[in-house]
């Protein structure tokens, strides 16, 4: 029950009682509710200032550590792009440089991952961090194709090392004949006295002085592109070893190969004769790149050491009569 509130007339010398009107009550009700709402805002204020709700403190935690794998994530980048620039350096300044390639620009190593709208998808979503989520796609993109053109050079480094295998293995290497005393170069390469002409002329190749039926060796992989007889160099064989190298095996007593064989260095492809204009038992041969005849003793490096190569070179410049 409403308490009845009493006020002292002085007038009437009575107490009277007072009346409330609904405008009154209304303007108190309304001051109660504002002063609530006052409070209520202050004590919010303060709360949330100074006091975290449970799922605030949960979504600190979550952002703390996402932060935290942000920066993991950023540290193995930066590792992973760091190794990567290790690799383009021993690619270009080491592996390319090895088997005689150029490098690989980097306007192509550096290029673009993509056009303006690579990350519409990403901004349409409107994300909060959208800044920071592009870049760290836009780093990982960059990485990827830069990985991606890493990974072809090395597919294009093993096929020139592949190529590589088999030019040396091509280019020829050995003597033709059996000779570890070293007493079998006769004439080197260079203006000799021709024993049968009787006049000097160039020598295109070197004489190896055997007795008759000694084999005469392939000095690199190849393919025979000629044996037959000829009035001036005899018996001779001609292999094509690729990449511009073609040698001669001339005055043989007889072919152990035929046109269109392939063969193999060290392989016995005939023997010592005195077929043609020779003067003695011997192997006259010759060593051509991209059709001009050079000095075979600089490729007898496979099958000596350094002192009997030196030794070798020696002999060759001698300058005695060729044996034909």
């Amino acid at each position: 029950m409403a308490r009845i509130k009493y006020y002292y007339d002085t007038e009437t010398c009575k107490y009277e009682r007072i009346k409330v009107s609904k405008w009154d009550i209304f303007l108190n009700s309304l001051g109660i509710f504002t002063l609530s709402l006052v409070l209520a805002i202050v004590i919010l204020f303060i709360s949330s200032t100074y006091f975290e709700s449970p799922q605030v403190s949960l979504l600190k935690k979550e952002n703390e550590e996402l932060l935290i794998y942000y920066d993991e994530m950023q540290k193995d980048l930066s590792q992973m792009e760091s190794m990567l620039g290790a690799l383009q350096e021993r690619d270009d300044n080491i592996y390319r440089v090895i088997f005689e390639a150029d490098p690989i620009p980097s306007t192509i190593r550096q290029a673009g991952v993509g056009g303006t709208d690579r990350y519409r998808a990403l901004r349409e979503e409107k994300l909060e961090r959208e800044d920071l989520v592009i870049s760290t796609f836009e780093h990982i993109d960059k990485l990827r194709k830069q990985m991606y053109i890493q990974t072809k050079s090395y597919d294009d480094i093993l096929q020139m090392a592949k190529n590589k295998t088999d030019m040396l293995a091509c280019i020829p290497s050995i003597q033709p004949i059996p000779n570890k005393d070293l007493k079998r170069l006769a004439s080197g390469y260079g203006m000799r006295m021709h024993p049968i002409l009787k006049y000097r002329r160039m020598h295109a190749g070197c004489d190896f002085s055997a007795p008759q039926g000694t084999p005469i060796f392939a000095t690199g992989n190849g393919k025979v592109i000629r044996a037959r007889y000829d009035k001036t160099s005899g018996n001779m064989v001609k292999i094509d070893h690729g990449y511009g190298y073609v040698t001669k095996y001339l005055h043989m007593s007889k072919f152990a190969v035929k046109e269109g064989q392939k063969v193999k260095r060290g392989e016995v492809i005939g023997y010592v004769g005195n077929t043609g204009l020779s003067k003695a038992p011997h192997c006259h041969y010759e060593v051509w790149k991209d059709n001009k005849h050079i000095n075979p003793v600089n490729y007898f490096y496979n099958d000596v050491t350094d002192e009997e190569f030196d030794k070798l070179l020696e002999l060759a410049s001698r300058e005695n009569e060729s044996l034909g």
